[in-house]
C-alpha cells in the first residue's frame, strides 16, 4: 500500500525495529532514512535532523507535514489513522489495549531507556565502564525486566501464539527487538519460555523478517 510515509532511523535501534515491525505489521509501505547514531558523533545530533526531533533521537516518522516521535506514539498513530487495514496492533477491548500497553511499557518505560546507546555511552565517559561492564548492566536490567513479562504472560489468559492471542500486536513489536538485544549481550534466555517462544513464532512472519536490523539497507 502506497503511504508516502518516511521514516528515520537506524539499522539496530531497538526503538526504530519496533516501528518497522508495526509498519510492517499494518502493510504500510515507506521510505527509509538512515541516521547513524555513532558517525561523527551521532547523526541524530545534526542541526537538519533537531528540526524533526528536539529529542535528538531515533525513530521520527513523517506523514506528509506531520513529524511524530517515540515508537508507541507512532505506533498508535498508525493504527488509528489505518483502521481499515486487518491487522490492528491494539485490541478492540478496554482490557484487551491495557494488557498490550501494559507489556508494551514494561519493555519501551523500564527495560529500554537503561540500555539505550546514549546511557551505555555515559557509563563508559562518566564512570570508565568497560565493554564488558555495560553487557553486564544490559544483563541485569533486561533479566529484571524480562522476569516481570514472562509473569505478566504467564498469568494472563489471553496469552497465545503471540503476546496477546493468536494475532501479534504492539506489545509483540516491542518485546522481540528486546530480545534481540537481549541475545546481543549474551543473556541466558532459559528463564524466560514464554518471552522465547513468542520471539520464536514472531520471527516465522515475514513482517518481523523484513524489520530485522541485518535486514535494513544501512546495515554494515
Amino acid at each position: 500500500m502506497a503511504s508516502g510515509l518516511v521514516l528515520y532511523g537506524y539499522w539496530r535501534s531497538s526503538a526504530a525495529y519496533r516501528v518497522r515491525i508495526a509498519l510492517n505489521l499494518k502493510g504500510l509501505s515507506y521510505e527509509t532514512r538512515p541516521v547513524h547514531l555513532v558517525r561523527d558523533g551521532g547523526e541524530q545530533h545534526a542541526p537538519d535532523y533537531r528540526v524533526l526531533n528536539p529529542q535528538e533521537l531515533v525513530p521520527c516518522l513523517c506523514d506528509g507535514d506531520r513529524v511524530i516521535t517515540q515508537s508507541l506514539a507512532i505506533m498508535e498513530y498508525l493504527d488509528e489513522m489505518h483502521p481499515e487495514l486487518e491487522t490492528a496492533l491494539l485490541p478492540v477491548d478496554a482490557r484487551g489495549r491495557a494488557q498490550v500497553r501494559a507489556l508494551a511499557m514494561a519493555v519501551t518505560c523500564d527495560i529500554h531507556p537503561l540500555g539505550n546507546l546514549r546511557v551505555l555511552q555515559q557509563l563508559e565517559a562518566q564512570f570508565g565502564a568497560s565493554e564488558e561492564q555495560r553487557a553486564e548492566w544490559s544483563r541485569h536490567w533486561i533479566g529484571t525486566g524480562f522476569r516481570a513479562i514472562e509473569v505478566m504472560l504467564g498469568d494472563n489468559v489471553a496469552t497465545g501464539r503471540y503476546c496477546h492471542g493468536e494475532t501479534p500486536s504492539m506489545a509483540d513489536a516491542c518485546l522481540i527487538p528486546q530480545v534481540y538485544n537481549a541475545l546481543r549481550c549474551k543473556l541466558p534466555m532459559d528463564d524466560y519460555p514464554t518471552i522465547s517462544r513468542i520471539y520464536r513464532s514472531c520471527n516465522e512472519l515475514e513482517a518481523f523478517q523484513r524489520a530485522a536490523p541485518e535486514a535494513q539497507p544501512d546495515a554494515p
